[in-house]
């Protein structure tokens, strides 16, 4: 019963987080002369953007399944 109280926690603090890290990663794809990035290298950013911000609320990096879920829904949300 824990662990199912645990994981809708977990799941809930992913709508906050990645709404969070959408604006933020979706922004930070740019190049060094300020310009968008297009194609894979705004994938990769935002890719990288989401891996780095997969932390939990209490500050400690996301592993496993939750990296994995926030990282694949921050990616979606991104564009």
């Amino acid at each position: 019963m824990t662990r199912i109280v645990a994981t809708a926690f977990l799941i809930s603090l992913f709508g906050i987080g990645s709404a969070i890290a959408q604006s933020s990663c979706a922004t930070k794809a740019v190049s060094k002369d300020g310009k968008p990035l297009a194609g894979a290298a705004r994938t990769s950013s935002i890719k990288k953007c989401c891996e780095d911000s997969a932390v939990s609320a209490e500050g400690k990096k996301l592993s496993g399944a939750a990296k994995t879920s926030y990282v694949k829904k921050c990616q979606t949300d991104a564009g």
